[in-house]
């Protein structure tokens, strides 16, 4: 059980705080609801570039890392889909300089000419090391567009092209900055051996006097229902072939999404997976083969992507995983298979309450989702998954129509005397 007090500031930053007497370390999360969906179709990887640009420096600190490391902190941030989330930890007594260097970035980033050059490079340069360059790396490029037709999920956090980037100008960056950095669009959790008066004190002292900002209203196009299925073959310069498949699934608040979650443990969850023991170490056709759920917010993707072992084809592979696909969506699954997967996670959930900048993570995470008290009552909902809702769950998603599946081939060598 995670206890906390939350309060909201007069310019509309969500503020939570949880006391952790156990630790002389305090985390600080601020998490901005925008991410990758809020871009627009012509000039997307904007949410990933900020993330960079956040670290350029502010009107009154040029350089965000210097102050923070001398005080014996550390940060980092990431971004995803739905929002973008900049955390960071800091020996208690120096709490308040984590405070300052925050609510500077927040007020009035510093949008330098050097500095913007320098991160838009970055961005490139992370886009062609990452995605262009490396074996596998434009998979998730290729999947979304073909999963995806008219939802912004349809492109990856580093975006589309990454001319998307090369060419944006400096107002484009200033308006995004003026339109999603605003107190009313954040959410601050402060975890750690900290009182709740203090952190009012400091909030209102830094963060108050921060102008609100404008309301953001999220109106995305909806995505239409899959009716059928769609497939992409594609050659690439890669030791193996692979083989990707994606079928839609529920979003993050829909009543569906335990059980979905819980069926990609059953077939992929470490060794004792179903895909793992079947396909990978008794039938010996795929070199490693995983599944999982993007998590998205809004209607998301279940995924499986396999590597092939040399000389089993494409066909024989994916009959084989089709077969385990019909086994879970037609044979219940055994109770204790099903426990073992409960129990897995429930163990997950007891060692990221032991970490105080986790707990605040999953804080500011279920305030955007829509309140923070939900981050207690995970278990319960994962716990209440019966083995009717796991076959159910099955039959909804792996319906062949609702699959969207990319052949991923090997180049073939050619011999040179």
């Amino acid at each position: 059980m995670i206890e906390f007090d939350r309060f909201t500031l007069n310019n509309g930053l969500r503020v939570i705080v949880h006391h952790d007497a156990s630790t002389p370390i305090v985390a600080m999360n601020i998490l901005y609801n925008v991410g990758s969906r809020d871009e627009h179709s012509e000039r997307t990887g904007f949410a990933h570039l900020f993330e960079h640009l956040m670290f350029g420096g502010s009107e009154n600190i040029p350089r965000y890392d210097g102050p923070l490391e001398r005080v014996g902190g550390e940060n980092n941030a990431f971004t995803n889909n739905d929002f973008t989330n900049y955390y960071l930890t800091v020996p208690s007594h120096n709490l308040e300089t984590a405070f300052w260097l925050e609510s500077d970035r927040m007020l009035n980033l510093a949008f330098s000419t050097k500095s913007f050059d320098v991160q838009r490079n970055v961005v490139v340069e992370e886009f062609s090391q990452n995605y262009l360059n490396q074996p596998y790396g434009d998979a998730w490029l290729l999947l979304r567009p073909l999963a995806y037709q008219v939802h912004p999920y349809k492109w990856a956090t580093i975006g589309i092209d990454p001319s998307h980037i090369e060419q944006a100008g400096m107002e484009e960056v200033r308006e995004f900055y003026q339109k999603y950095y605003n107190p009313c669009n954040a959410i601050m959790v402060i975890a750690g051996n900290v009182e709740t008066t203090t952190i009012k004190e400091l909030s209102e002292k830094w963060f108050g006097v921060i102008e609100k900002g404008s309301v953001y209203h999220r109106k995305l196009p909806v995505e239409p229902i899959q009716t059928e299925a769609r497939t992409l073959s594609v050659e690439r310069d890669v030791p193996y072939d692979a083989l990707y498949k994606a079928w839609h699934i529920c979003g993050r608040k829909d009543s569906g999404f335990y059980a979905t979650d819980l069926i990609s443990d059953v077939l992929s969850a470490g060794h004792s997976g179903r895909l793992n023991q079947q396909l990978v170490k008794k039938q010996q056709l795929f070199s490693d083969l995983n599944a999982f759920i993007t998590g998205d917010i809004e209607p998301g993707l279940f995924v499986i992507t396999g590597k092939l072992i040399k000389g089993i084809s494409m066909e024989e592979a994916e009959t084989a995983l089709q077969k385990e696909i019909d086994q879970i969506c037609n044979v219940p699954v055994e109770p204790d298979e099903l426990q073992k997967v409960k129990n897995r996670i429930e163990a997950m959930m007891e060692f990221g309450e032991m970490r105080v900048l986790e707990k605040a993570m999953n804080l500011a995470y279920y305030e955007l989702l829509g309140d923070a008290t939900q981050a207690n009552n995970l278990y319960e909902k994962y716990s209440s998954v019966s083995l009717t809702d796991i076959q159910s769950e099955a039959g909804k998603i792996f319906r062949p129509e609702n699959c969207s599946t990319m052949y991923y081939f090997a180049k073939q060598q050619t011999d040179k005397d």
